[in-house]
């Protein structure tokens, strides 16, 4: 499987996991004690810090949890564009946040 491939493999797998979750499925802590959203959120933010093209850049929370799988595929794919080489550090990331939900 191409690295880019296997990143859109490993979103696509995640966002169906997480994209009918409801405001207190976010809020709930996983596993780890941490909550669902801030897992997610610091996902969204490794995959930024990946891309050049946001190097030194914050990822805006949002107030809405729902929008995680938005902002999860936005940053994927500027890693794709931005990144190519590091797609599958990428896909582990995403692989390694989905267990610990």
């Amino acid at each position: 499987m191409r690295d880019e491939d296997e990143l859109t493999a490993a979103v696509r797998t995640f966002v169906g996991q997480v994209s009918h979750w409801t405001p207190s499925r976010w809020a709930a802590s996983s596993p780890s004690g941490a909550r669902r959203a801030d897992l997610v959120f610091g996902l969204v933010q490794r995959l930024a810090g990946m891309s050049p093209a946001a190097a030194g850049h914050r990822v805006p929370r949002l107030d809405n949890d729902l929008g995680l799988p938005d902002q999860l595929r936005v940053v994927a794919a500027d890693v794709l564009v931005d990144a190519p080489g590091r797609a599958p550090e990428a896909a582990e990331a995403i692989r390694s946040t989905r267990r610990l939900l």
